[in-house]
């Protein structure tokens, strides 16, 4: 069990999480294209909480998911009614039109995002009436108490889109050239991949632990959190996202629940600059980090996991 202080969840710590993207498209917008999420007024990339949320789900199921406290409710492609049934089933309870306390509290001990992220799971189907009222597996609602921000990068970035050849085709009259019953297509098609050259992006992050103590959040789900965010993009790789990288991880930990200073005052002791001389960025090398830990607010430590 871990004993650092930053892995208390009975105190609160808010965090800043600095990662950067190279030749790839760190989160694309479907209603885009699936270009490069966008600021349209001052051009800086985004990369949304839900994005985030997803890389600290996959990478908690690679290396816990054998463990049954660390189930993923919110799984790719999953059904979240059955999911919910599963407390049902496991508490021998029926469905029921209000939320079921014990099924909550099932689904907290038993799924590690639902302690951390939280969730709405009050409309799981059943299929089951009573006095023509639907039943529904309603384990609550669970708010949680790890909350990050949308992250937004240092610098604006251009977008860039990149034609593609495809030499292999699905069927042999992709092209309207061919007929379904070719053994060859009549040639390839064009397409195209989008992508940053470079964007160095920061997120705000924070651990409430009164929240915690709501949702069961101990010392080693929060510190699995952290291993989490360190290495997320390395067990997430392909080809879309070229190189990205965690670049800092720092958090700010106050000594008591409530807080001994504004997260605002905290994040603005880092400092990120580009150098001298550099206007385009496409390295971390082009920027300067400062972090002004020398006026740390009473009650506060700062802990570095990367820098």
């Amino acid at each position: 069990m871990p004993s650092e202080n930053y892995c208390n969840p009975n105190v609160r710590h808010d965090f800043i999480l600095l990662f950067d993207v190279k030749d790839g498209n760190p989160n694309g917008d479907p209603d885009a294209g699936n270009l490069p999420r966008l600021d349209p007024e001052t051009m800086q990339g985004f990369v949304t909480d839900v994005c985030l949320k997803r890389k600290v789900r996959n990478y908690v199921d690679m290396v816990k998911g054998a463990e049954p406290r660390f189930k993923i409710y919110i799984e790719n492609r999953g059904i979240l009614a059955n999911q919910q049934k599963r407390a049902f089933d496991a508490l021998n309870v029926k469905p029921a039109t209000s939320p079921v306390e014990e099924a909550r509290k099932w689904m907290c001990d038993n799924f590690f995002d639902v302690r951390a992220f939280g969730a709405v799971m009050t409309m799981g189907k059943s299929g089951q009436k009573d006095n023509n009222k639907e039943l529904h597996w309603n384990c609550g609602q669970v708010r949680g108490p790890i909350q990050m921000t949308f992250a937004r990068s240092i610098d604006m970035v251009v977008p860039i889109e990149v034609t593609i050849t495809r030499v292999a085709l699905t069927n042999a009259d992709d092209t309207g050239r061919g007929d379904a019953d070719d053994e060859q297509a009549s040639s390839g098609q064009m397409g195209r991949k989008s992508m940053v050259p470079y964007g160095l992006y920061v997120s705000y992050g924070f651990v409430n632990p009164s929240y915690a103590k709501d949702t069961g959040l101990s010392q080693e789900d929060l510190d699995l959190f952290w291993r989490a965010l360190q290495n997320m993009f390395e067990t997430d790789r392909s080809a879309s996202r070229g190189l990205m990288a965690c670049r800092g991880l720092y958090i700010f930990t106050h000594d008591d629940a409530l807080g001994k200073a504004p997260a605002q005052k905290l994040f603005q002791l880092l400092e990120v600059k580009l150098r001298d001389g550099i206007t385009s960025p496409r390295n971390f090398i082009d920027y300067k980090l400062k972090l002004k830990d020398d006026n740390l607010p009473l009650g506060i430590t700062l802990t570095r996991l990367i820098d």
